[in-house]
């Protein structure tokens, strides 16, 4: 005769269960993001009065100068963030310092990059297998130190200029 397994019934999940489930991983989501914010004055102003609102990389990846951290704020305000103008002057300052502008790589340094690019990666790589890669410095950074480990003819020297060609050429999507 043959063997009859049962098979456990599955219990039905409501709707409403697990929208509150999705909702929770995101504002867990949010609440790391912020989180990972530095530390400083205003750190907890931008988590109290922006991320209530926005996710954090919403912040980082503005990189506006103190001027227009001011006005993004002017216009959050004007749209209805409780921000009081003690606030402002501490949170403004904290937003330029951490996500201002980011300095220009020097055109020496980006000669040296793209020297280093083609000497030391396309004897290896094509350059379409590297654009498609769309990494943030800190990728590059770490695809770098990836291929020094394993022979690539990169010096301590040439490494920050090769990574900073590699960051603006081919950043992330």
């Amino acid at each position: 005769m043959p063997t009859v397994r049962t098979v456990p019934r599955v219990r039905t999940v409501r709707v409403r269960t697990v929208l509150g489930c999705l909702g929770a991983m995101v504002l867990g989501a949010r609440m790391l993001t912020a989180q990972t914010l530095p530390a400083g004055p205003g750190a907890e102003l931008v988590k109290a009065r922006c991320v209530s609102c926005h996710e954090a990389d919403i912040i980082t990846q503005q990189r506006l100068s103190l001027t227009g951290w001011t006005r993004s704020v002017d216009k959050m305000v004007r749209w209805g963030a409780g921000v009081t103008p003690g606030e402002r002057e501490v949170l403004q300052p904290y937003l330029a310092a951490h996500f201002g502008p980011k300095p220009a790589a020097s055109h020496a340094a980006s000669d040296a990059g793209a020297a280093t690019f083609t000497r030391a990666c396309t004897t290896c790589h094509d350059t379409d297998i590297v654009e498609q890669q769309k990494l943030s410095r800190a990728g590059w950074l770490r695809a770098v130190e990836k291929m020094m480990r394993w022979g690539a003819t990169v010096s301590d020297a040439e490494k920050d200029p090769l990574v900073e060609f590699l960051a603006s050429r081919f950043p992330p999507r």
